[in-house]
């Protein structure tokens, strides 16, 4: 749901133009940057099992700390209270908080049951949509469009370099999407941790 995600940061300008796209981006995306940190640690775990689903050949064995709905409330919680604490934008901190919870809810929706509702919980949920590769392919790319639409239409763009910049960007990270649907699985769990820290590259 990588685009999906950023399709929701793109979204979120129409709430509050003053923040970012990048600190945007940051909170759409944040558990997903924080759990490589936690794969190095040794306090989450994924292996690759070609097949798990039809998208992606990660099993996602153990993050109840990264991903778990309750871990992931708490991070939103904390995310907006340091934006609060530094920008004093009460409805920022809301959106950004908001922000990084829509982020369960949308891996809870591409997800095979893998989620944890609580971090001590075996039971565990997810709506299975990486099992179409198709179905992934329509829902992760309207959400990504709709928010560059909604993002473009409010942010009206008037230099040109401006909106060479964003259509840039648009396309860079749509191509980056299809390159991870398309490209061979990683060799090995220790390269996926390495690139996602790469992801903190990419939001900056």
């Amino acid at each position: 749901m990588f685009i999906g995600h950023l399709g929701a940061g793109f979204a979120a300008k129409s709430v509050d133009k003053k923040i970012s796209l990048g600190t945007l981006f940051l909170a759409s995306q944040f558990i997903d940057l924080l759990w490589p940190i936690l794969l190095l640690l040794g306090l989450e775990s994924v292996k690759i099992e070609s097949g798990d689903t039809v998208v992606t050949p990660l099993n996602f064995i153990s993050y109840p700390i990264s991903h778990s709905m309750l871990g992931v409330i708490f991070w939103g919680i904390l995310f907006g209270i340091v934006y609060y604490l530094g920008k004093k934008n009460l409805r920022g901190s809301i959106l950004l908080g908001a922000l990084v919870f829509s982020h369960w809810l949308l891996d809870l929706l591409t997800h095979r049951p893998d989620l944890q509702l609580f971090p001590w919980s075996d039971y565990k949920v997810g709506l299975g949509l990486w099992n179409s590769f198709l179905g992934t392919v329509i829902v992760e790319g309207l959400i990504f469009a709709l928010g560059v639409f909604i993002f473009y239409k409010v942010c009206n763009l008037q230099s040109k370099s401006k909106i060479i910049l964003f259509w840039s960007l648009v396309i860079f990270l749509a191509a980056v999407y299809v390159m991870n649907l398309f490209g061979p699985p990683p060799p090995s769990e220790e390269p996926i941790a390495i690139v996602g820290l790469s992801q903190w590259l990419l939001i900056a």
